[in-house]
């Protein structure tokens, strides 16, 4: 790692931790962030997110722990969410500590699912997108038909049935700006992605983007990439966050993203 990746580290994971997931938001009407503290010690200690109902999301987003609190806060949010009969999840990035709360969480029942890279750009020094490639345009998603080109787009994609995407999107459509956008050969849906805004923060997360096998490799997910950017910095935001798969991170890397470190969901099933 250059000296340049490792300053631009150093000044972003401290700021990604304390706006996106120290100081998160609820992520809808219904939904709360609860801080939970812990008796003998001052200030938060974990912070938790409680969706609006069962299919909402549920999870611990940031904990400041050590090895002497570690075994208790875990057994608090585990007895925390079984009392609400929710599955959930603990967002567990590389940098955590103690050290060992991976181990501590398996042995406490999670299950990790497929690690991921947290990667984060600056906007500004994105370079110029070309637009979409020959034959493709861009088409943001604003209402119910919208919707459903972008799930047929991501089925497709990844070849499984996106019923809990199309909720998620057509909540979305409550917003000012169009957060998502689907790739169209002509009348056929060929890839999707959409963002999420965080205001109060410089953030905007990328989430999404996958795309039919027969058009990978043309240029539409960076296409997908630079058309969130634009309409971010239209609205004022600074960075781009995206939990990379394997097969987004090298696209990301090229596009100028530094990796921050990976995140890992461990999952509880009450």
């Amino acid at each position: 790692m250059d000296k340049d990746t490792v300053d631009t580290v150093a000044a972003l994971l401290p700021l990604y931790d304390r706006e996106m997931r120290e100081g998160v938001r609820a992520d809808g009407p219904g939904a709360r962030v609860e801080r939970v503290e812990y008796p003998g010690r001052s200030g938060t200690v974990v912070v938790r997110h409680v969706g609006a109902d069962a299919d909402g999301w549920n999870g611990v987003v940031w904990s400041d722990l050590d090895e002497d609190t570690a075994d208790a806060a875990i057994a608090e949010q585990v007895a925390y969410f079984a009392s609400l009969g929710r599955e959930f999840e603990w967002k567990l990035y590389g940098h955590d500590l103690p050290a060992d709360l991976p181990r501590r969480l398996r042995a406490a029942g999670f299950v990790a699912e497929p690690m991921e890279t947290l990667m984060v750009a600056a906007i500004a020094d994105l370079p110029a997108g070309s637009g979409p490639p020959e034959g493709i345009r861009l088409l943001p998603v604003t209402d119910a038909a919208g919707v459903d080109l972008a799930v047929a787009a991501q089925e497709r994609a990844f070849g499984e049935s996106r019923e809990q995407h199309r909720k998620l999107l057509l909540d979305q459509l409550d917003s000012d700006v169009p957060l998502a956008v689907v790739a169209m050969a002509g009348d056929v849906p060929v890839s999707a992605a959409r963002m999420e805004l965080h205001p109060g923060t410089s953030f905007v997360s990328l989430w999404g983007g996958g795309t039919a096998p027969e058009w990978r490799g043309r240029g539409i997910y960076r296409a997908l990439v630079h058309h969130r950017a634009w309409l971010a910095a239209e609205h004022g935001y600074r960075h781009l966050h995206v939990d990379a798969s394997a097969m987004s991170r090298p696209i990301l890397e090229r596009l100028g993203f530094v990796a921050l470190g990976t995140t890992t969901p461990y999952v509880f099933l009450p």
